[in-house]
C-alpha cells in the first residue's frame, strides 16, 4: 500500500496544523513501511515542515500534480529535495492567462521552482479575497511577495508550475473560465470555493500519482487517495480506493470509492487505522 492524500480541506485541519492523530498514523505507516505521499496544490515549501521531514514521508507531488520530488533524509528541506518529474506550464500560456486577468480584480500566484510568488501590492490585499483565518494565514506564510510584474516574474523562473487566481466577484470568475476556454494547452480547476488553478493540460495528481506508483514498481491499484476538491477527483479514479472526507465538494464525494470523517473530525488518520487494522474508529 501507498498513501496520497491532499493537505488543505483533507489532510490539514482548517487551522493548518497537523493533528495528534494525524501524527499517529504517520507513525503507524512508518512502521510499516508504507509511504504517506502529500499531494497538493502548494508549492514544495509550502508544505508543512513537520511532514516533510516525517520517516513516512519520502516524496510529495505538488502544485497540482506539475512536480514530483524525492526528499533527502538527511536534509528534508525543500532547497534539498531532487526533482523526479514535472510538466511544465508553458510561459506563453502564462503569459495569455496574465493578458486576461489583468483586467479584473484577482489576485495572480505565480507558482515556480518550488515556490509561489505574488505581487507584492496583491500580497497586501489578500484578506480581501479570502476571509478564513487559517487559509489566510497559511496563504501569506507559504508565499513571497514580489514587486515585479507578473510577466516578469514569468520570464525569470526556471520551471514554471501552475498558476492561481482568487476572486471576489463572481462575475470576475465567470468572465475570466470563459477566457481561458480559448487558450490551449491547458487544464483549469479549482481547491478553494473563490479560486481559479490553471497547469499544464497533462499535470494533474492523478497523473503524478500514477507516475509515481509505475517509478517506485507498485500497481495503482494498490494506491489510498484522499482528496476534497476538485482538483483531486483524478486522484481519486487512479488509486485503487478513493476515498472523500465529509467535507468534500458534492461532486468530489460522488467520484469516491468511499467517505471518511471531515477534515477536522481525523478523517484521513481513522481511514488509515482502519486500513492498517489498528484502530477501533471506523472511518464513514
Amino acid at each position: 500500500m501507498i498513501v496520497f492524500s491532499d493537505m488543505d480541506g483533507t489532510f490539514l485541519t482548517s487551522d493548518k496544523d497537523v493533528s495528534p492523530a494525524s501524527t499517529a498514523a504517520l507513525d503507524a505507516l512508518a512502521e510499516r513501511g508504507i509511504g504517506f505521499v502529500p499531494c497538493t496544490g502548494r508549492a514544495l515549501t509550502g508544505v508543512p515542515p513537520q511532514l516533510l521531514a516525517h520517516p513516512a514521508v519520502r516524496f510529495a507531488v505538488t502544485s497540482n500534480g506539475a512536480s514530483v520530488v524525492e526528499l533527502d533524509p538527511d536534509d528534508p528541506s525543500p532547497d534539498a529535495a531532487r526533482t523526479l518529474r514535472t510538466v511544465p506550464l508553458a510561459r506563453e500560456s502564462a503569459l495569455a492567462v496574465w493578458k486576461i486577468a489583468r483586467e479584473h480584480d484577482v489576485t495572480f500566484d505565480v507558482f515556480a521552482d518550488g515556490h509561489s510568488y505574488l505581487r507584492r501590492d496583491l500580497y497586501d490585499r489578500m484578506a480581501e479575497f479570502v476571509s478564513e483565518p487559517g487559509t489566510l494565514a497559511s496563504m501569506r506564510g507559504n508565499r513571497t511577495p514580489v514587486d515585479a510584474e507578473p510577466e516578469q516574474t514569468i520570464a525569470s523562473v526556471g520551471t514554471l508550475e501552475r498558476l492561481a487566481m482568487y476572486w471576489r466577484d463572481r462575475r470576475d470568475r465567470e468572465e475570466i473560465l470563459r477566457a481561458l476556454a480559448d487558450v490551449p494547452g491547458i487544464a483549469v480547476t479549482s481547491s478553494h470555493p473563490k479560486n481559479i488553478e490553471v497547469m499544464d493540460e497533462s499535470a494533474s495528481k492523478g497523473a503524478s500519482l500514477a507516475w509515481l506508483c509505475g517509478h517506485l514498481g507498485i500497481d495503482p491499484a494498490e494506491a489510498v487517495a484522499f482528496g476534497d476538491n476538485f482538483n483531486d477527483i483524478e486522484m481519486l479514479e487512479t488509486a485503487g480506493t478513493g476515498i472523500a472526507v465529509a467535507n468534500a465538494e458534492p461532486e468530489v464525494l460522488a467520484h469516491a470509492d468511499r467517505q471518511t470523517a471531515g477534515n477536522d473530525e481525523d478523517g484521513v488518520a481513522r481511514a488509515i487505522m482502519e486500513l492498517l487494522g489498528a484502530g477501533s474508529a471506523q472511518a464513514r
